[in-house]
C-alpha cells in the first residue's frame, strides 16, 4: 500500500506532516509506505530531526508550492514540480494509492476532477463532514460546500455516496438517510426538498427514513445527512465554531465537545472519484495529518472506490 502525502500543504508544513507521519508510523506495526512530496532540502532535514524509520517513507521532491491565494487552474499548470501536481501524477500514474494534502483546496479539487476523473454514472463528486452524536455515534453530512447550487439527482446520490462512506469507514450498518429539511412531513421545504424526496423514497440503494430538521442533527436519528453544499458549509462552519466556544468557556475538555475539534478526523475524502483524494484543513496540526493517512489505509483496504463504481454500473 502506497499513500502520497503533501508535506507543503497546511499553514505549518512542513513540521506538523513530519510530525503526523511520526505518529502515524509509532501507532501502526505495519504501516504503509509513504511517499512523502515536497522541498527535499526542507523535509529531509526534519524526518531526521524526527528519527523518522525510513523503511516505510521515500521523499519525492517538489521544490514549487501552490500558495493558496494562487488561482488553482493557473497554478497547477504554471507549477508542474509543486507538491499537489506531482501527487496527481504518481496518483493518476498507478505509483501510488490514495494522495492526501491540506493544501490549496481548490487547486486539490481542480487536479481531482481534471487527473483522477469522476466515476462513471456518477454526476458531481461531494464532500462530507463528520458528525458527532450526543449518544457517542458518528454520523455524515454531505454535500459541505464543493457543491453549491445542487439538483434533486445530484441528492439523490449524495445518499448512495454517503451511505457507502458510512457503512465502510465507519462501520456503520445499514446506514440511516435523511434529506435536511424545514419540518418532518412529505411536502415540506422549498422545491429542491420537494423534489428530491420521492426520488430518495424510490432509491433502493439507501434506507431513507425521511426528512431531518436542525434540532435532530445532533441525536442519533439518521446516519447519513443530505442536503446541497451551501446548507452543508453553512452547517459545517457552525459546528466548527462549536468547539472554539468551548475552548473560549473552557470546556473543551469536554467529551463531546472535543468531537468536534478537525484533527480528530483528518481530512475529507473526495467522494465519487476514481481514486482516493483526501483534502486536510489548512491548519492541520500532527494529529489531523495521522488521521488522514489513517483514512487514506481504510478507503483502501476496503475498496471504497470500486465499491462506489459497482454500486454505480448497477444504478
Amino acid at each position: 500500500m502506497n499513500i502520497a502525502l503533501d508535506m507543503m500543504g497546511g499553514d505549518f508544513a512542513p513540521l506538523e506532516a513530519v510530525k503526523g507521519l511520526q505518529l502515524y508510523l509509532a501507532s501502526n506495526s505495519g504501516p504503509a509506505t509513504i511517499f512523502c512530496i515536497g522541498d527535499e532540502s526542507l523535509v529531509q532535514p526534519l524526518l531526521e530531526e524526527y528519527q523518522i524509520n525510513m523503511s516505510s517513507v521515500k521523499v519525492i521532491h517538489a521544490p514549487e508550492v501552490i500558495g493558496y491565494h494562487e488561482p488553482p487552474t493557473r497554478a497547477l499548470k504554471e507549477k508542474p514540480r509543486s507538491s499537489i501536481a506531482v501527487g496527481f501524477h504518481l496518483l493518476s500514474s498507478g505509483k501510488v494509492d490514495a494522495f492526501l494534502s491540506a493544501g490549496n483546496t481548490g487547486a486539490m479539487l481542480v487536479g481531482t476532477m481534471y487527473t483522477i476523473k469522476t466515476i462513471e454514472g456518477v454526476l458531481r463528486p461531494t464532500i462530507s463532514t463528520v458528525v458527532p452524536k450526543l449518544n457517542g455515534n458518528t454520523g455524515v453530512l454531505l454535500d459541505v460546500g464543493l457543491n453549491v447550487d445542487c439538483k434533486p439527482e445530484q441528492l439523490n446520490q449524495f445518499a448512495v455516496l454517503g451511505s457507502l462512506y458510512a457503512q465502510y469507514i465507519h462501520n456503520v450498518d445499514n446506514p440511516r438517510v435523511g434529506l435536511l429539511n424545514v419540518g418532518e412531513e412529505e411536502g415540506k421545504g422549498n422545491s429542491l426538498a420537494q423534489t428530491t424526496y420521492p426520488l430518495l423514497k424510490e432509491n433502493s440503494k439507501v434506507n431513507f427514513i425521511g426528512n431531518i430538521e436542525g434540532r435532530d442533527f445532533f441525536h442519533d436519528k439518521v446516519d447519513v445527512t443530505v442536503c446541497d453544499g451551501f446548507t452543508g458549509n453553512v452547517i459545517l462552519k457552525m459546528a466548527e465554531s462549536f468547539f472554539d466556544l468551548a475552548e473560549h468557556r473552557n470546556v473543551s475538555n469536554d467529551p463531546y465537545f472535543h468531537r468536534f475539534h478537525y484533527e480528530n478526523y483528518g481530512g475529507t475524502p473526495v467522494l465519487g472519484v476514481a481514486k482516493p483524494v483526501i483534502i486536510g484543513h489548512g491548519i492541520s496540526n500532527d494529529k489531523a495529518f495521522k488521521n488522514m493517512i489513517i483514512t487514506a489505509e481504510k478507503m483502501i483496504e476496503c475498496d471504497l472506490c470500486n465499491k462506489i463504481k459497482e454500486s454505480f454500473v448497477t444504478a
